[in-house]
């Protein structure tokens, strides 16, 4: 497996574009279409918020059926608290796509990211559908990008090319969110495409699994959105035999590409973190079991006081040991120790005296990793996030304004 540069639409038999339709107040990209010439084996999962936005509702019922055709989505306005109008929006959207790509019903998801509460502006909406569908194309793939970004500051996007019984196979993504990043999946979403062969059931199953080794594993500010959605689309155009279970010659290959596009774009979205200085890697070690493990890495990400002392450059260890003492884990507080970088700075319960300039050149850094060991048994996670910064605030004061 190596790493390449590609859009959505490097797997074979995918086409995409994104318009300027004019429903964000920017005047940039809110319209888009992903689409596969064949019908694709789908597989997704969506935000768990009890208010979920009429996307999201409705792309929940495209989920039940094997294979689908497209991703028709906006930017600029969620579309979310919009009652029976906004269902009926979300309707539209797939049904306008439908007709133009001649897909069967039910075979085409919708995607609305933006602010809360205001209906869609369905005739910029419907006109730059079918501007889409005009620019479907192999090279519309970075437009398409552009066009699900809110708060984002740069594009995210990742691609790998491997074999599968001897054959050439591909797995692209995309990806969006800088803020309201708690994923609980299942405003992120991430599309995924690849040419793989895969049997519809095992991909659901699959992108489930790696959902929960990936996207619920970052957070920014731990707020879950009314949108979130992970699509992945695979049409089977690369030939190979379709991976069907765990026991499939090629599962681990494709497993391993699944997994590391999801991650690559998971590391990206806490990257992007809104005005954020630092990314931040937090590994709990040694926890009772991987949930307590999860439990505890969550809970010193989501900390508000532990992202401001990042931002900061305040190795401030107290912050994390408490957040990991209220997590619910079990654990002997003797036993824990606390690593930046490498540096331990608290070890059997107690702070260390370490050495101030190293450590000083540690918190300068934009990427920092805090190691935490609980000393209980061989559970393990892994979760990415960002610091808190005085523009974290300012984004979010002033975003529906």
């Amino acid at each position: 497996m190596k790493q390449i540069n590609g859009w959505i639409t490097a797997p074979q038999g995918f086409v995409a574009a994104g318009v300027k339709a004019g429903i964000k107040k920017s005047g940039n990209y809110d319209v888009g279409i992903i689409a596969s010439l064949v019908p694709a084996a789908a597989g997704a999962v969506f935000t768990q918020n009890v208010m979920a936005s009429p996307a999201v509702v409705f792309s929940r019922e495209v989920a039940k059926q094997d294979y689908a055709r497209a991703i028709v989505f906006n930017a600029g306005c969620a579309n979310a608290c919009t009652g029976g109008q906004g269902m009926a929006d979300a309707k539209r959207m797939a049904q306008l796509s439908e007709e133009l790509l001649g897909a069967g019903k039910n075979q085409v998801y919708v995607c609305s990211t933006g602010v809360i509460g205001h209906l869609l502006p369905m005739d910029k909406v419907e006109q730059g559908i079918r501007e889409s569908y005009k620019d479907l194309a192999v090279g519309g793939g970075e437009a398409a990008t552009l066009a699900i970004q809110t708060t984002d500051t740069f594009v995210k996007k990742s691609a790998y090319e491997f074999k599968l019984n001897g054959k050439k196979a591909v797995i692209a993504g995309i990806a969006k969110g800088a803020g309201m990043i708690h994923p609980n999946m299942a405003t992120m979403f991430s599309f995924i495409t690849t040419d793989a062969a895969v049997q519809p059931a095992f991909l659901k199953k699959l992108v489930k699994e790696v959902a929960d080794k990936s996207f619920n594993m970052v957070v920014v500010d731990g707020d879950t959105s009314t949108n979130d959605s992970m699509i992945v689309l695979a049409n089977g155009l690369a030939g190979n035999p379709a991976i069907d279970s765990e026991q499939h010659p090629d599962y681990a290959i494709f497993y391993e590409a699944l997994l590391a596009v999801s991650q690559d774009l998971a590391k990206l979205i806490a990257r992007d973190g809104e005005g954020a200085t630092k990314f931040l890697t937090v590994e709990v070690n040694e926890a009772e079991n991987d949930t307590d493990a999860k439990v505890v890495a969550m809970a010193i990400a989501k900390s508000p006081l532990v992202k401001t002392a990042f931002f900061g450059q305040d190795p401030n260890w107290g912050r994390i040991v408490c957040a990991a003492g209220y997590s619910g884990a079990s654990f002997s507080p003797d036993k824990v120790s606390v690593a930046l970088n490498g540096q331990i700075i608290f070890e059997n319960g107690l702070g260390t005296v370490p050495d101030l300039e190293k450590l000083k050149g540690v918190m300068s850094e934009h990427d920092i990793t805090i190691t935490v060991k609980l000393g209980a048994a061989e559970g393990k996670a892994t979760v990415w996030t960002s610091d808190f910064s005085y523009d974290y605030v300012k984004i979010n004061a002033e975003y529906h304004t």
